[in-house]
């Protein structure tokens, strides 16, 4: 059940606005109604330190988490001291379980209200914590389904909208994974990507797909409306081996597709895609599954979160670089407005996209109206991984943590076992100390590969991987997969 939190008084206090002064009302009010007005995940709860404050930027205005000791609940405000206009996000809890700006030591309760200001005397305390311009502007939080959501409009309105969560995840059984990661493009071009069932046996060669399990797909569109589309892929993937596949989109930022495969179990690929700022999102995917048999929830549940975000880096990675080339490249021919125009779309495979951009032209509209996307951006920052997400993933900034711990200790092991063979004559003993040099070897490369990996991509896409050198070729000359 969803553990909705909303402000006794929500504060006057002016915030930027993703809105350009000179928007014309309708579609500000399409904005309000289908972007602000709306809940959104903005962390996973496993991920959140109830010590600290964490910063997250929600439709370009900057937010401040932070756990409230008395209330047992997550708060967010706006990132902002109504003092002097400081980050509140590089405070503190205080001792008496208070947010505490860190320029001057203001306090403020859960509901945003001022509660101490050291530098005042009594009186002017009493008259400046009663004045409205004191306290922050506090937003509705929720709690469900293992995510922290805020609501982006007005904290009063929050409580007649219903939080975007997936039905089945709320039926016994699963096991569900999940990752997170700060994405260099827009929502909705992280939405159309991940609707878009047919690009995974080739973008995703290698990693999730395979390019010989490419096949026409027939999809239908079975519901649509102000609240998103339902559509049915008969066939479903690996050319039907798997059985039919639902998708289900559910606006502004929601989508998942189901997946009953025969004799494994059901599976689910959910991901949100939380608006940022122009040009960026959060990304939330979730994989929940019900096997058929216990042995593979078994093996599933034994692998480390940490190595689970690896590999999902990989496969963020597949797409990554040309999704943010791409959707400056559709921006300059006119975006969702001119989709149908700008793209060739001849087969059934782009139902879902066409879909997606009809929302967004008919009903929605985008989620930064009249802001243009920010440069386009080289591979490499692109594909960095510790602001984007190890430095906010409790599993990963704890693997990164050991792997530099262990590290030392591993180097003085080895320097010991080199001494040792020095000075040890017997050759049987020689030859075990040479065996754990070796593995240490092994141990020392394999840490600066973790370590290189939870901090940046590499860029080398697997389906672009080349034969080796003598491969044989197949038909027609062409070189055979490996």
């Amino acid at each position: 059940m969803a553990d909705v939190t909303a402000p006794q008084q929500p504060s006057l206090n002016p915030l930027p606005q993703p809105l350009p002064n000179a928007m014309p009302q309708p579609m500000a009010q399409r904005w309000q109604e289908h972007w602000q007005q709306r809940w959104y995940p903005v962390a996973y709860l496993e991920d959140l330190d109830r010590r600290r404050p964490r910063a997250f930027t929600l439709l370009a205005t900057d937010l401040v988490l932070w756990w409230e000791p008395a209330s047992g609940r997550w708060r967010a405000f706006a990132d902002v001291c109504p003092h002097r206009l400081v980050p509140l996000s590089e405070g503190r809890v205080n001792e008496r379980g208070e947010l505490e700006c860190p320029y001057h030591g203001w306090s403020f309760a859960g509901d945003g209200a001022c509660t101490t200001i050291p530098q005042a005397t009594a009186e002017q305390a009493a008259s400046a914590c009663a004045s409205r311009r004191s306290h922050c502007r506090a937003f509705a939080t929720a709690e469900a389904q293992g995510l922290l959501f805020v609501f982006a409009g007005e904290a009063g309105r929050a409580g007649a909208v219903p939080l975007p969560l997936v039905p089945p995840l709320d039926e016994p059984g699963w096991l569900v994974q999940g990752t997170f990661r700060d994405l260099p493009m827009d929502a909705l071009t992280l939405l159309e990507n991940v609707l878009d069932v047919s690009h995974v046996p080739f973008t995703h060669h290698r990693t999730v797909g395979r390019r010989d399990n490419a096949a026409p797909v027939e999809a239908e569109l079975l519901s649509q409306g102000p609240e998103g589309f339902t559509a049915l892929w008969a066939e479903g993937p690996r050319q039907g081996r798997l059985g039919s596949q639902h998708t289900t989109f559910m606006a502004p930022g929601l989508m998942w597709h189901d997946l009953t495969a025969k004799g494994f179990g059901r599976i689910l690929t959910v991901v949100y895609a939380t608006p940022i700022r122009p040009g960026e999102c959060r990304l939330f995917a979730r994989f929940p599954f019900q096997f058929s048999s216990a042995l593979p929830r078994l093996l599933v549940g034994l692998r480390p979160r940490w190595l689970q975000h690896l590999g999902n880096h990989t496969v963020l990675d597949d797409d990554q670089v040309f999704l943010h080339w791409q959707e400056r490249a559709l921006a300059s021919r006119g975006g969702s407005a001119d989709y149908d125009r700008a793209c060739f779309l001849p087969t059934g495979a782009d139902l879902y996209g066409r879909q997606l951009h009809r929302w967004v032209r008919e009903v929605g509209g985008v989620p930064f109206p009249g802001q243009p996307l920010p440069p386009r951006q080289l591979s490499e920052p692109l594909l960095e991984r510790w602001h984007a997400h190890t430095s906010h993933c409790h599993a990963c900034s704890a693997a990164l943590t050991g792997i530099r711990r262990w590290r030392p200790t591993l180097l003085a092991a080895m320097a010991s076992t080199l001494l040792l063979f020095v000075v040890v004559p017997q050759p049987g003993a020689r030859a075990g100390l040479v065996a754990l040099l070796m593995i240490g070897g092994l141990l020392l490369r394999q840490l600066a590969q973790w370590e290189r990996r939870l901090l940046q991509g590499d860029g080398q896409a697997p389906r672009n991987r080349l034969p080796r050198l003598g491969a044989w070729t197949g038909k027609g000359g062409r070189a055979a997969e490996w």
